[in-house]
């Protein structure tokens, strides 16, 4: 069965535009208007993905997305004109999975659309019993906690370890600089947006070929981080 996409946006332009280059695909598609409808949809319906806008006319899109991590994890992606760093750190935090400002090419929603659908069925599969994380020449057996880098073992510190094994159980993801924290270091009246990125430069000093250009983990400047999904 063809993936279901839910399509949420008040333009019935972009709405059209969006469902016709996708159904060209092959994907089938839903569309509505509203936020509400888009809650109702998305509860009767399971759609695979979620194409979001925020600025919708009856509630702030920020809004959907929280009622909709109340019980779903559909996977959701923003497409919205706020293209302010604020905003997408915003979206993110509230559960969004990925963030494309307008305007915006189909051939990226659709690679978008790509990543997200390999990381639901990665998650379906295998879940957080993973047993091992495998991106090109980069291996994690999070059973015996190894890292392994063209076939020699990567010493990590237990921080950098449990920061690295982050990332890589979202592939795909952006990551927030708060969500990170909060993870690694635990919610605190403490600013460790600095150790963040001494720990970040650290790992990729030990794992990337070239630390000024990453292969593996990817920077989303002014936001956070995200690990390559290929």
């Amino acid at each position: 069965m063809n993936p279901l996409i839910l399509i949420v946006d008040d333009e019935k332009r972009i709405r059209h535009f969006i469902k016709v280059s996708l159904e060209s695909q092959k994907y089938n598609c839903l569309e509505v208007q509203d936020g509400l409808k888009a809650i109702a949809l998305t509860a009767s319906h399971h759609p695979d993905i979620l194409i979001l806008d925020l600025g919708l006319e009856d509630m702030d899109g920020l809004d959907v997305i929280r009622k909709i991590r109340e019980w779903s994890n559909v996977k959701i992606i923003v497409v919205s004109a706020r293209g302010h760093e604020r905003e997408k750190v915003e979206a993110l935090d509230a559960g969004a999975d990925d963030y494309l400002t307008k305007p915006f090419s189909v051939a990226e929603l659709l690679a978008r659309i790509r990543v997200a659908l390999r990381r639901a069925s990665l998650e379906g599969f295998a879940g957080e019993t993973q047993p091992v994380f495998s991106l090109g020449e980069l291996k994690i057996d999070f059973e015996k906690r190894r890292v392994i880098l063209l076939n020699n073992d990567i010493h990590l510190t237990p921080t950098e370890y449990n920061l690295l094994t982050l990332l890589a159980r979202h592939r795909g993801k952006v990551l927030t600089h708060r969500f990170i924290i909060n993870e690694i270091w635990g919610t605190s009246p403490v600013d460790d947006t600095q150790s963040l990125r001494v720990c970040m430069a650290n790992i990729r000093r030990k794992i990337e070929k070239d630390p000024a250009q990453p292969r593996y983990i990817l920077t989303e400047v002014g936001i956070g981080y995200r690990m390559a999904d290929e």
